[in-house]
């Protein structure tokens, strides 16, 4: 199929072999003028030495945005209120970014004239959805290239091969052994693929680039309070910060006690399972901590059918719908639950655990004297027996529905409840 013809492709770029092929790649590919996009989401890295490389490459212009703020309270803090965690483990670090990335990556193409956007997402992958859906649902008119599902590179080796053909620089240590591929922003480092393809082998502690081994943590433990206000962490320790700032403190202090390391074989959104190690001090501190308040401030029904849509809410941020109305809505939901959502929760992190040992809030729903099993004003223990005994009315007649011979009930006698 012949190519379509593009003038100006804004590549999102890490930096890394894939995408710095790509810039040789769509230049003899589609003749086109290629302008590298960088967002700076908290993933480290020497800037100016890959503007550096994406010129050497080819492209005409590299353009680097510092996202981290952005990320933290528009992304990160919304997803703390949800309480959402796919399949039971994974604070969604990467599934959240790609959206944030991508929507100023169109940004970038509107504002400099562009017509078409490309990506380094593979053909197996997420990422590739996630790009995608965030470009259509942002501006459509914009061409969209996905060097993976067209090239003939499929190997490290191809790729190494690629990169030294096109004078690209390739890491001394760089070899064609398997290698983890990893992701890393302000939320969480990400580790698959290499050695975590045999899903029967633990992980190498080599491989770990964050936080310490429960194992290896500090033996003192420490304790921490955290302060919310309608469902934003607002202060550790009696200090305000931030949301870039509480995420960054927490994710060095978390780290150093082994907190925040998820192992788990997850769904992939293209149909396929993926290993895949997570770690993720601050996110783990703060969703646990938010979840203890919420189980003191919220109501039963608000709480349970919350829990629910937050299932929902990760789907969708995992499948790459954050600019969705359903997310949209969920968002009003979830705001709506927040606003009790005020106090401090105090937590004892020791090696790899996470222990809550303190809980007030203002809006309490729990009061000791209620709780109490002795006398008090508000709840007589003698009304629970009619209580019960409705709750349970169909128990009872299924019961005497199986017990009584032939199945049949016995009519019941209402004469004596006639009045005289």
């Amino acid at each position: 199929m012949p190519k379509k013809a593009v003038h100006k492709v804004v590549l999102a770029y890490s930096g890394g072999l894939d995408t710095s092929n790509i810039v040789p790649w769509l230049i003899e590919n589609y003749g086109c003028e290629v302008i590298c996009f960088t967002a700076d989401i908290g993933q480290g890295g020497e800037f100016n030495q890959m503007e550096e490389k994406a010129l050497a490459s080819g492209a005409s212009q590299f353009v680097l945005r510092d996202l981290k703020a952005e990320f933290a309270e528009s992304y990160l803090y919304p997803l703390i209120h949800s309480g959402a965690v796919y399949e039971g483990k994974y604070l969604l670090g990467t599934a959240l970014a790609r959206p944030l990335i991508a929507a100023h990556q169109v940004a970038v193409a509107q504002e400099l004239g562009a017509d078409a956007l490309a990506h380094g997402g593979t053909g197996k992958g997420n990422d590739q959805v996630r790009f995608e859906l965030t470009y259509m649902a942002l501006d459509p008119t914009l061409t969209v290239i996905s060097p993976w599902r067209e090239w003939d590179i499929r190997t490290r080796a191809d790729a190494l091969a690629y990169a030294r053909a096109h004078n690209i620089p390739v890491p001394a240590t760089a070899g064609e052994k398997r290698v983890y591929s990893r992701d890393r922003n302000l939320w969480h480092y990400a580790h698959e693929g290499g050695p975590l393809e045999e899903a029967w082998d633990a992980p190498d502690e080599e491989m770990y680039l964050l936080s310490a081994s429960p194992e290896n943590a500090l033996d003192k433990a420490a304790y921490v309070t955290l302060d919310f206000n309608n469902g934003n962490p607002t202060a550790v320790d009696g200090e305000a910060l931030s949301p870039l700032e509480m995420i960054q403190r927490l994710n060095s202090l978390g780290a150093m006690h082994g907190i925040g390391r998820a192992d788990l074989v997850e769904s992939r959104l293209v149909g396929l399972k993926s290993h895949g190690v997570y770690e993720t001090p601050a996110g783990t501190i703060l969703t646990a901590a938010h979840r203890e308040l919420e189980s003191l401030v919220l109501d039963k029904d608000t709480l349970h059918f919350k829990a629910g849509a937050a299932l929902k809410y990760a789907e969708l941020i995992y499948n790459g719908l954050w600019f969705s109305p359903l997310r949209e809505s969920l968002d009003a939901f979830f705001d709506s639950t927040q606003t009790p959502v005020s106090g401090t929760i105090r937590l004892k992190l020791y090696k790899g655990n996470i222990i809550p040992v303190g809980r007030k809030s203002p809006n309490s729903l729990y009061r000791d004297e209620y709780a109490t099993f002795g006398l008090d004003d508000v709840y007589d223990q003698q009304e629970s027996q009619g209580f019960t005994n409705v709750f349970g009315l169909h128990l009872k007649v299924r019961a005497l529905n199986r017990l009584t011979p032939g199945g049949k009930i016995p009519k019941p006698d209402f004469t004596r409840f006639k009045r005289d």
